[in-house]
């Protein structure tokens, strides 16, 4: 049955436990890379082809001189607008019947375009394979109508699944429970920017400090808007333009 899914994760309740990495790493057989650990307890790094879940951790000051963690599930935003799918050129990038984004692996050619269109560095290339590699939203499991790993072995209920328009619903009373209680920069990210995630995050920071691109930013790639075809027109009037110009100067000298 067609239905269009979400995830809402709360980012005030990540314990940082990273149930959620091992478990989408079991379900979809990622063997992951080699563990390298860094300046804090992050050693995944980033989303690519073997990590389709990460989970972030930042130190913050506080007031009163101490330090404070801040740590996010972050995973494919499945945009509505998405801009992988825009540039995939063998339509390998689908939406299915849950709304959300995927690479088919038997039409991908692995040419690695929507790499480089994806502003949110979530996909990666499996060299192995051949292929661009990201979150499926546990395609299968929705399939038998179960709900993702990383969702389903959350200790904490951070990261939460169900139908999106309920996922907006929670988010929404969460931020407004969270500034009753004081915590008045508490914002929803991901209502407005590619048209509407079906990741919301509920964050206490600018978007920045999650590496997230804030709304203003959040624009299709260049060769996807009226814009960028303007532009793109007019960079290549200019060059033959400028072609002509050298080849008649060139004539002149002969």
């Amino acid at each position: 049955m067609a239905r269009t899914v979400g995830f809402f994760t709360d980012t005030t309740v990540c314990i940082g436990c990273k149930a959620c990495e091992v478990a989408c790493k079991e379900w979809n057989q990622l063997p992951g890379h080699e563990p390298l650990f860094r300046d804090s307890f992050d050693n995944t790094g980033k989303l690519d082809e073997q990590n389709w879940r990460h989970v972030q951790f930042h130190e913050r000051g506080t007031p009163a001189g101490g330090v404070a963690w801040n740590m996010m599930s972050d995973v494919c935003k499945h945009c509505s607008d998405a801009p992988c799918m825009a540039v995939c050129p063998t339509n390998a990038i689908v939406r299915t019947e849950f709304d959300t984004v995927y690479i088919r692996p038997d039409v991908c050619n692995g040419c690695r375009d929507c790499i480089a269109a994806c502003p949110y560095h979530v996909i990666g290339f499996n060299g192995s394979k051949g292929l661009a590699q990201k979150c499926t939203f546990c395609y299968d499991r929705l399939q038998r109508d179960l709900e993702p790993a990383c969702a389903k072995v959350c200790p904490t209920q951070s990261i939460q699944f169900g139908d999106l328009a309920e996922m907006r619903q929670r988010a929404t009373a969460r931020q407004a429970q969270l500034q009753q209680q004081g915590v008045h920069e508490a914002r929803i990210y991901g209502e407005r920017e590619y048209g509407g995630l079906h990741a919301l995050f509920l964050l206490t920071g600018a978007p920045s400090e999650y590496r997230l691109p804030d709304e203003a930013n959040a624009v299709l790639p260049r060769r996807n808007n009226v814009l960028g075809y303007l532009g793109a027109l007019v960079t290549g009037c200019l060059a033959v333009l400028a072609a002509l110009v050298g080849f008649r100067e060139r004539r002149k000298e002969a």
